[in-house]
């Protein structure tokens, strides 16, 4: 099982929302980790990184709790700083 939480994270490298994606379409990776589609189609659309991350501690640490709460952490930092980059970008 924790082969998968590397193949998330390499897929993950990709592209967020290609990942969300294929995960979606082929495993029951992103259902595990969400009791319904609008939780993980916002984060699809609005923070990709955070979804993922949250899987992810979900699936393989059993859920926000200690180093899945570092994983979902880091998660949300990463897409801060992915819509930091593009707001100094315009500037």
């Amino acid at each position: 099982m924790r082969a998968m939480c590397c193949v998330v994270a390499l897929l993950a490298f990709l592209g967020p929302r290609l990942a969300i994606f294929l995960l979606w379409l082929f495993t029951t990776y992103t259902t595990r980790a969400f009791d319904n589609f609008l939780l993980p189609f916002l984060g699809f659309l609005f923070l990709p990184w955070t979804t993922i991350a949250f899987a992810i501690a979900q699936n393989e640490f059993g859920g926000p709790s200690g180093i899945g709460l570092v994983i979902i952490a880091l998660g949300l930092l990463a897409d801060i700083g992915v819509l930091g980059g593009g707001a100094r970008s315009r500037r």
